[in-house]
This record gives structure tokens, C-alpha cells and sequence, in this order.
């Protein structure tokens, strides 16, 4: 059996770092600690004092260096919750800070808010051609410079390049005939005659007793 933790109204669930966000109805919004996810256990609910009543849905998105949690929340319309806030918490830029939530924002829809798109995560990479994209992860933080994200995919002013095996000049070290690559080692060495033989022979013994 999974793990389980009952809830009355529970409709639509967001899950961001270690907590779970289930739009629970007329009780708001049920945040759940799913650090261990074989047993999770309720952190808070949150219902506004009672004005979150009707909540369809919710999604978990950042703004600044701030969580926030939009609510859908039925003929009540849209709710913006804040879950961090760098001014009233220490702890906002942890990795998982406890959700702290307050009901700062509603929006009035013509009709029921029954449900609500995905938001902007934080976490931020560049992709080969330099366009910045974003994935969930770090909180707050500026976008990266030019230079920074150079960093990520040029190599000595040239751009990092990826190519299929069969496109290579030589294969990739580690498919490389080990007897023959200490053979070519050996023969750049001075050993005197007969190096290049004994460096093979010595290989393919060590070759062959890890095979054995």
C-alpha cells in the first residue's frame, strides 16, 4: 500500500521541493511535509481565516526572492498566497524553507476559478545556443551575465560541440583498444629494443587474467 494522509476536500495537488500543495476545498489549502514521501505528514492548513473556501487548484511559482502559491479558488476567484518572504523569514533562502503562508492578493474572475496555469520556476540554465531556461530549484537570485553563461558552453572561446561516435576522427578514450593504446604509449618511451613488444605482451597478460 502507499503512504496516505486523509484530507475531506482534496482536488488538485502541487508538489515543490519537500512540501505538497493540495487545493482542498472549502479548508483552503493543505500543505503537506513530503520530505519522506512513505510518510508524509500535514505542515499547515491555510484557509485565509475562512476566506479561502473553494479552492479547485493551486500552483507553486516564484517571484523575486519570494514563494508564492495562486489559488484557484471557485466563485471566490484567483488568491495569491506568499509562502516566503525575504523580509519576515531568515530562512527564505534555504532549500526548503517552511512554508510561512499569507493571503496577499485576490483577483475577482467573471466566473468560478476552477483552475490556474503553471507559474515561472527559478533554477536557470543555458542551452547550446545561449538561450537562458528556466527549471525549477533556486530561489530569488539575478539572471546570469553574458559571461557567466559562456562559462556553461564555450571552451576556449569556442563552442562546446558534441559529436555521434561514428563521426570521430578517433574513438573516445575509454573505447580505445587498451593493448593498443599502452603499446603507442610505450613506443613514445626509450626503453631500449624490443619495448613496443613487451609493453603489448605485458598488457594483454593483465588483459587477460581479468577476464580469467
Amino acid at each position: 500500500e502507499g503512504a496516505q494522509l486523509p484530507l475531506a476536500h482534496a482536488r488538485d495537488v502541487y508538489v515543490a521541493r519537500t512540501y505538497a500543495y493540495v487545493a482542498n476545498g472549502r479548508e483552503g489549502v493543505a500543505i503537506i511535509d513530503v520530505e519522506r514521501p512513505e510518510a508524509p505528514r500535514l505542515h499547515a492548513k491555510f484557509d485565509a481565516g475562512g476566506a479561502i473556501n473553494d479552492a479547485h487548484q493551486v500552483k507553486v511559482a516564484m517571484t523575486n526572492a519570494s514563494l508564492f502559491a495562486y489559488v484557484a479558488d471557485g466563485h471566490n476567484g484567483l488568491r495569491v498566497v506568499q509562502l516566503t518572504s525575504p523580509e519576515t523569514m531568515a530562512t527564505y533562502a534555504g532549500f526548503s524553507p517552511a512554508p510561512e503562508p499569507a493571503l496577499v492578493a485576490t483577483f475577482r474572475t467573471r466566473g468560478p476559478a476552477l483552475a490556474v496555469s503553471k507559474g515561472l520556476d527559478r533554477d536557470r540554465a543555458v542551452d547550446e545556443s545561449g538561450n537562458q531556461l528556466a527549471v525549477f530549484g533556486r530561489r530569488g537570485a539575478r539572471p546570469f551575465t553574458l559571461e557567466e553563461m559562456q562559462r556553461l558552453y564555450l571552451a576556449g572561446g569556442r563552442l562546446r560541440t558534441v559529436l555521434d561516435a561514428d563521426k570521430l576522427d578517433a574513438p573516445p578514450p575509454r573505447l580505445r583498444d587498451p593493448v593498443r593504446r599502452a603499446a603507442e604509449s610505450a613506443s613514445r618511451v626509450s626503453l631500449g629494443g624490443g619495448a613496443l613488444d613487451f609493453a603489448r605482451a605485458l598488457v594483454e597478460s593483465v588483459v587477460l587474467s581479468s577476464h580469467s
